[in-house]
């Protein structure tokens, strides 16, 4: 599929319908659709945080902004040796980011960003799209942090698209795709919004997670 076949606006449809468009690599103009049989959801209260993330995060003064530095999320995820971001995509997150429709979350120490993460909201869903970590546990902070705050907006869904071994050891799932667009349409009609509620401090983040070694 070429570049002008996938507007933003078509992206944001195919996300409502369960889909979504992925390159063979960044070198690749062309897109297709995916509709998993099985899909990743990281549950919003079952996010598990080990000891040594939560003593990193007791450890250093990490602190989260939203869409603070969105391009640079984008570009760390983008840079990879295989990465299925290619242009038209990268060109597409960027005008749903000026749509207000994809954010990105960055966690930072002291000024230094430790890790990003960036995704589509639509209704109460937030299709996460990448991550990445600049230092170790860069990424796994920010998804503590963003879960907490999509569960304080409102949100009931946080789909993943696929289940990795890291994901897994956060407490991410594996869900049928017919379980997967049943709860897709109920989050689909909640009113919630990703600048409902101002951005959790670390202690809040700790005080609704679950703690395993």
């Amino acid at each position: 599929m070429s570049f002008e076949a996938v507007s933003p606006q078509l992206m944001l449809h195919a996300y409502s319908q369960g889909i979504f468009p992925m390159a063979e690599n960044a070198e690749d103009d062309e897109l297709f659709w995916v509709d998993p049989k099985r899909r990743g959801i990281l549950p919003l209260d079952g996010f598990h945080i080990s000891r040594s993330l939560r003593r990193f995060l007791l450890d250093h003064e990490v602190t989260a902004t939203l869409n603070h530095d969105f391009d640079r999320v984008l570009h760390h995820c983008a840079d990879r040796e295989e990465t299925w971001i290619n242009p038209t995509l990268h060109a597409n997150y960027t005008a749903l980011n000026k749509m207000g429709c994809c954010h990105s979350l960055e966690v930072w120490d002291k000024g230094t960003l430790l890790g990003g993460v960036f995704g589509i909201a639509i209704g109460g869903v937030f299709c996460g799209e990448s991550m990445f970590s600049s230092r170790t546990n860069g990424s796994k902070a920010a998804l503590a942090f963003l879960t907490t705050h999509l569960s304080n907006c409102g949100f009931a869904l946080f789909d993943t698209q696929f289940i990795t071994d890291h994901l897994q050891t956060l407490g991410a799932v594996e869900i049928s795709r017919a379980l997967y667009r049943s709860r897709l349409a109920e989050a689909l009609v909640l009113p919630a919004s990703i600048t409902d509620q101002p951005l959790p401090d670390v202690h809040k983040v700790l005080q609704r997670r679950t703690h395993r070694s």
